[in-house]
């Protein structure tokens, strides 16, 4: 049976005093047998604010003890897990509380003026419930399991409702089952030979798939353990590695960035000989940066693939180093994967299309949005991702853009990815994203926006150059911006979209 309510009693029951998550800032250790207990807690609590099985459960809360239990618990007991996301601007709450059909919050004070906000532009009542993130527990004492008992759940009952990111318009709200949740941890252990004696570090919001299914879930599938710090910081994320020797980590290339330009492992009493891997997801990973990470820190790398519609992994290159190759996310693991055109036809080897994929981890549907999920999903199963690459020989795929974000100058098509990869490899660049603008001679022409690293400094005709060198004079961005940021969501993912629009605010 493929639901979270199973694995946590199957651990509960296999390994009741092992510890599932340890929560650095409380210093508090929860075992697989109280976070059972706990589960079961909650689940009556929300029994007792009248909820009942399928009903959406939010939290507007960075990473914690409480979250953790909260976004496990809460599928245990029949619900629905709705997490919001901290970065989204007003407008865009108040729509998911809407949407959502969210029943209570559980929230932290330091969000309280804008939860509070957003939940009096919903049409309905939406119960908000103020905890202690570090708090031991946060539940009335007497609280016990729902009356009449747990209600049955089966590995197709829904279990997590999140939003995409929404760089256009409004987000999707993407649901995924029990199964889907499970398939996701259980095709990152795959991919990463993960066994019970390893222990991951999040360092990603479990309001993003990327936290919850990779750092929360896996580790619950796999029987292994998992350190949850408040948020990513360069200020402690070796110390907490060495700290809880932890073995793994999962990160996206803007954190990779941040560790290469920030932080220095020689001479500081670490201890990591325990530390396999990290990995990387939720945008590509430029090689330069790749590479620089490795020889910098002597830490491998593995690039992987996943989207929010896929419970988090699609790709990831092989745990041999030997076998990886640089600028690809990987093999398919678990799930399948095709190349088409756009009729729809399978294409041969090496020649572009959009990736497709299909598997148990692939979503139920697009909630209330049934023609969103028909051009999604195919009938037999397989999801448009809207990306586009191709497949090699030996199965790996190399992803070349986005369908939408697609640059056509002049007729001609330009995947963005290669602009910013140019980019990346100025050693004063820290972030670079390409998009396409209007041109009244190319139809579009292409601009690039870039932050610099700490103390550098670098002039926009510089960089210029540098494209012109790497990129030649068609490819070289005829716009280049240097900004103090740029967009992101909640996976550190750069919102390239956004970016025409801020940039004309700024010259505004």
């Amino acid at each position: 049976m493929r639901t979270i309510r199973y694995f946590i009693d199957k651990r509960a029951s296999e390994t009741p005093d092992k510890v599932y998550m340890f929560a650095p800032e409380p210093g508090l250790e929860l075992t697989y047998s109280r976070l059972r207990q706990d589960s079961i807690a909650l689940a009556g609590y929300l029994a007792s604010r009248g909820l009942h099985k399928g009903d959406k459960v939010s939290f507007m809360l960075g990473n914690g003890y409480q979250t953790a239990k909260i976004f496990l618990g809460a599928m245990y007991g029949g619900y629905v897990v709705a997490p919001l996301n901290l970065m989204a601007q007003p407008s865009q709450l108040r729509y998911v509380l809407e949407h959502s059909d969210t029943k209570l919050v559980f929230y932290t004070k330091d969000q309280e003026g804008k939860l509070k906000e957003a939940a009096a532009g919903v049409d309905r009542p939406v119960e908000l419930v103020e905890i202690d993130n570090d708090a031991e527990s946060i539940l009335p004492p007497d609280v016990g399991s729902p009356r009449g008992g747990l209600p049955e759940i089966d590995e197709e009952d829904p279990a997590l409702l999140l939003y995409t990111s929404g760089t256009t318009g409004l987000p999707k709200g993407v649901i995924l089952t029990h199964k889907n949740m499970v398939a996701g941890g259980q095709y990152t252990a795959m991919a990463h030979e993960l066994t019970p004696d390893d222990r991951a570090l999040c360092s990603l919001p479990l309001y993003h798939i990327n936290g919850e299914v990779v750092t929360a879930v896996t580790p619950l599938v796999s029987g292994g353990s998992v350190v949850m710090p408040h948020r990513f910081s360069t200020g402690n994320f070796w110390e907490l590695i060495s700290e809880y020797r932890c073995t793994w980590f999962s990160v996206v290339p803007t954190i990779i960035s941040y560790l290469c330009s920030a932080t220095e492992i020689e001479g500081r009493g670490l201890n990591l000989d325990q530390l396999r891997f990290g990995r990387s997801a939720s945008s590509a990973l430029p090689p330069s940066l790749h590479k620089a990470f490795e020889e910098k820190f002597g830490v491998s790398i593995v690039e992987t693939m996943g989207l929010t519609e896929t419970a988090a992994p699609v790709f990831s290159n092989p745990m041999d180093p030997a076998r990886r190759k640089y600028g690809s996310p990987g093999q398919a693991v678990g799930n399948e994967a095709k190349i088409i055109d756009k009729e729809g036809n399978e294409v041969p080897r090496g020649v572009e299309g959009e990736i497709m994929i299909r598997g148990d981890n692939v979503m139920k549907e697009y909630y209330k949005a049934p023609e969103k999920t028909r051009e999604a999903l195919e009938p037999d199963g397989w999801l448009h991702t809207g990306d586009l690459g191709y497949m090699d020989e030996e199965g790996f795929v190399f992803v070349t853009g986005r369908i939408k974000e697609l640059i056509i100058k002049g007729g001609e098509n330009i995947a963005p990815r290669e602009i910013d990869e140019a980019l990346y490899r100025h050693p004063a660049v820290l972030d670079a994203a390409a998009v396409g603008i209007p041109d009244e001679v190319y139809g579009e022409e292409i601009m690039a926006c870039v932050t610099l690293k700490p103390d550098a400094s670098v002039t926009v005709e510089d960089l210029r150059k540098h494209c012109l060198e790497h990129l030649g004079d068609f490819k070289t961005p005829k716009v280049i911006r240097i900004l103090e940021e740029l967009p992101k969501g909640p996976s550190g993912k750069i919102q390239r979209l956004k970016l025409p629009k801020i940039v004309e605010e700024l010259d505004s």
